[in-house]
């Protein structure tokens, strides 16, 4: 029995050579979009996913073209949110073609190519520990495949929703450039103490910062429209001074939002008038306009 060491060179795979004609694939792919933005938050439950699809819609709003990859495996949240699950994914000579939402919103997600909403995505070994193991490397290959084989077709942005945990940015960074990244908080010490990590992570990855955005900071009146008092006394901002980052405002919480998005149905199009819509498009402003003067 022949030992790994033992085998001289690839072994015959030419994995070297494959390799690097997917990254040269990627490439030309990715050099149809202008601007790639991850939503990246270490805390889970800061509304990532929310954002991301409203963003994304209020960016269509003022006449981009946009795409949004859901990089969450287990996720179904973008496809719902979009109101495209159950869309077929079709394939053509350029690769696959994404699903496209009512606001012309191209996404791709996992929850597209599941036969049913509980089937999971699970990793197959001998035991949990090299499962385990494998998690990451094959979460890392699933993304690069959805960058790689999606015909996006030429693009103003890209959305890339990242799920919880501070090693998920490095991934993305390193399989393309980004043009930025978004970072995510709540009113609430312990998601502040996690976002900091997702700060400094961003920074080793030398990906530029777009700033940080703090979600949920006040409640909206779903019935008379006034917005509340803001929480966090202005924890967010201070915080985004200490890092010298920018400070890219608070979103309040609408309940409608949560509503809207179990019916498919972007809230920013359907209660565009609310503080809450107000706000996302003053965001969607803030990213074209910090895009638009470059690095």
């Amino acid at each position: 029995m022949k030992r790994y060491k033992d085998i001289a060179g690839d072994g015959g795979s030419n994995i070297v050579a494959q390799v690097a004609e997917h990254q040269a694939r990627l490439k030309v792919r990715m050099a149809a979009i202008r601007h790639k933005i991850a939503v990246v938050s270490g805390k889970g439950g800061v509304g990532k996913s929310s954002l991301s699809a409203n963003l994304a819609v209020a960016l269509a709003q003022k006449g981009a073209v946009v795409g949004i990859l859901d990089a969450d495996i287990n996720g179904p949240s973008i496809a719902k949110i979009l109101g495209v699950r159950g869309q077929r994914l079709a394939i053509a000579d350029a690769g696959v073609l994404p699903a496209v939402s009512a606001q012309g919103i191209r996404a791709i997600s996992m929850d597209l190519l599941l036969p049913s909403d509980e089937t999971p995505v699970t990793w197959d070994a001998p035991t949990q520990s090299e499962a385990y193991t494998w998690r990451g490397t094959m979460e890392a290959n699933t993304l690069r495949e959805f960058l790689t084989d999606t015909a996006w077709g030429p693009l103003d942005y890209l959305i890339i929703d990242l799920p919880p945990g501070t090693d998920r940015l490095p991934t993305v960074t390193g399989l393309l450039e980004l043009s930025g990244s978004i970072i995510v908080t709540i009113p609430s010490e312990v998601s502040q103490l996690v976002v900091k990590k997702s700060i400094a992570m961003a920074r080793q990855t030398g990906s530029p910062i777009l700033g940080l955005l703090e979600n949920m900071a006040g409640y909206a009146c779903p019935h008379c429209g006034k917005l509340g008092e803001l929480f966090g006394d202005g924890q967010a901002e201070s915080m985004a001074s200490d890092f010298g980052i920018p400070f890219l405002g608070s979103i309040p919480f609408d309940p409608r939002l949560a509503r809207a998005a179990d019916r498919g149905v972007p809230f920013v199009t359907e209660h565009p008038e609310t503080p809450a819509a107000l706000a996302l498009g003053e965001l969607a402003g803030k990213i074209q306009e910090r895009l638009s003067r470059g690095p």
